[in-house]
C-alpha cells in the first residue's frame, strides 16, 4: 500500500472551518475505490494544524488519485486556506490494513 501522512497549517481564521472546507475533497477520495483510508486529526500543540493520514492500495490506486478531477478542484481550492504549503511523507508499505501495536495490548 501507499501510506502517506501530510501536515497542514491552516490560515488561523479558517481552522474552526477545517473539516467543512476539506469535506467535498475528503468524501470523494474516501469514495475512490483504490483508497484504504483517508482520516483527518487536528494537532494537539497547535490548533491550526490539520494532520491527514491516508492509505492507497497500490501505486495504481495513488496514481488515480491524484489525477482525479476532485484533487484537481482541492489543488484550486484549498491553498487559499492554508498558512504555508503542507509537508509530506509518503511511503510504499508491505500491508494491506492497520497492525496491533503489540506493546500496548489490550486484553480484556
Amino acid at each position: 500500500m501507499i501510506f502517506i501522512t501530510a501536515k497542514f497549517r491552516v490560515l488561523p481564521q479558517h481552522a474552526e472551518r477545517w473539516a467543512e472546507i476539506a469535506a467535498e475533497f475528503t468524501q470523494a477520495t474516501r469514495s475512490e475505490p483504490g483508497c484504504l483510508w483517508f482520516d483527518w486529526s487536528r494537532s494537539l500543540d497547535d490548533s491550526n494544524e490539520y494532520v491527514l493520514v491516508e492509505a492507497f492500495r497500490d501505486q495504481d490506486a495513488g496514481a488515480a488519485h491524484v489525477q482525479s478531477a476532485h484533487f484537481a478542484q482541492a489543488q484550486q481550492t484549498l491553498p487559499q486556506y492554508l498558512a504555508e504549503t503542507p509537508r509530506i511523507v509518503s511511503t510504499s508499505v508491505d500491508q494491506e490494513d492497520w497492525s496491533e501495536l503489540g506493546e500496548l495490548a489490550v486484553e480484556r
